[in-house]
Order: C-alpha cells, then structure tokens, then sequence
C-alpha cells in the first residue's frame, strides 16, 4: 500500500502561498509516495511538480481543482485546463475526456463549495469522493461523505486539501498501486483505497489564516 495526498495547493492557487519545495519537502518527512497539486482552476503548479519530483522517490499526479457552476470537482490525472463555471457534468466530461478521474473534494461542505450540497450524485458519473478531508470543524460533511461512500460502492480518499505546506499529509489515502500515474488511476476506479488521516489543527489553520489576512497587510 502507497501512502498519497491527492489534494494540496500551491502558491499558484489564489488563497495558498505554499512553494512546491516546501511541500516536496514534508512530503518525504510524512513518508508520503503520491502527491497531486490540485490547484483551483490552473495546471501551473502541476507543471512544476512534475518536473521537482522526475528524480526523486515522490510520484506525482497532475490534477487540477475546477469551479463547475455547482462546486468543485478534482480532475485527478489532467494536466489541462478545464474552463471554469461549466455544469458539472460537462465538466466531468471534459474530464474524462482528457483522462482523467472526476474526484469531489469535501463533497457536503456548502462553506467550501462542496458539489454535493446542491446537486444529486445520482445525475453525475463520478469516480470518486473525499470522506476525509482534513479540513473540516466538527467532521460532519466527512461523515456523510462517507456513508455515501459505503452506500454507493463509491472509492472513497483522503486528502489534506493544504493551503499551507506544514498541512500536507494530515488526511491521505492508502492505495494498492504500484507507483506510475496509471496504476493509481486503476487502483481509484477498481476502489482499492482507504481514507485515513486527521483534521488540520483548527489553532493552527486560524494562526496562519491570521498570519496570512492580518499581518501581511502591515508588512
């Protein structure tokens, strides 16, 4: 079993100022094998992964965070840019056409855009679900994320969803895979994954939210 964090941010997000060497770098403290900068509707970050990691013991997997016009969905193996504001089966589409897994991140989180508070799961082909983002208050959202998950045979991850590197690994998967992007692609869809992980610190997430919104501002 391969320990990964499909879901981190970089600085090439609006809201995260992580560098990819800093993530690289917890990345190998927290003995993770697969990560995957999934930044909010650009593949500049995955760019740059891919390339930091060709030569070290980290697998990479592009992916990118897309804004449909209901939520957010992961497209876990694309290294293009998918439009924003597309429905969210035509995002998904678009998705899958480019090969890629149609991943939700914190699928009921209607404070994070959780595709699922607003839309039917029944009218989407999805390939995959976060039950345990590690960015949550009281684990609600994951834990109905999860029966869902039980419900409908759907693969369930675990992801960080880190906006700050010191975050990265905090959720994960666990994936029966060897280690190439199309056996973790397989491994998804065939559902050998299990979610583990914790919640981010909440004192933690509000003293960088604070360092990040408040003091930059009298830099």
């Amino acid at each position: 079993m391969l320990k990964m964090d499909s879901h981190i941010h970089s600085e090439y997000s609006p809201d995260s100022q992580s560098k990819i060497d800093d993530i690289i770098k917890v990345a190998q403290k927290e003995n993770i094998d697969i990560i995957a900068i999934s930044d909010h509707n650009t593949v500049d970050g995955t760019s740059e992964v891919l390339k930091k990691t060709r030569n070290t013991d980290i697998l990479a997997i592009p992916s990118i965070e897309i804004s449909s016009s209901h939520g957010h969905i992961l497209g876990f193996g694309c290294e293009e840019i998918i439009p924003r504001d597309l429905t969210p089966q035509e995002t998904i589409d678009r998705i899958h056409d480019l090969g890629g897994l149609a991943i939700i991140p914190h699928p009921y989180c209607f404070y994070r855009h959780g595709l699922l508070h607003k839309t039917d799961y029944k009218k989407l082909n999805i390939d995959a679900i976060e039950t345990k983002n590690a960015r949550f208050i009281v684990g609600y959202c994951n834990h109905k994320a999860k029966k869902l998950s039980v419900k409908e045979n759907i693969p369930a991850l675990g992801a960080s969803d880190s906006h700050y590197w010191k975050f990265v690994g905090d959720c994960y998967s666990l994936i029966d895979c060897e280690k190439d992007i199309d056996s973790v692609l397989k491994a998804i869809v065939k559902n050998k994954t299990e979610a583990h992980g914790k919640g981010t610190s909440n004192i933690y997430l509000s003293k960088y939210l604070f360092e990040r919104n408040i003091l930059k501002k009298f830099d």
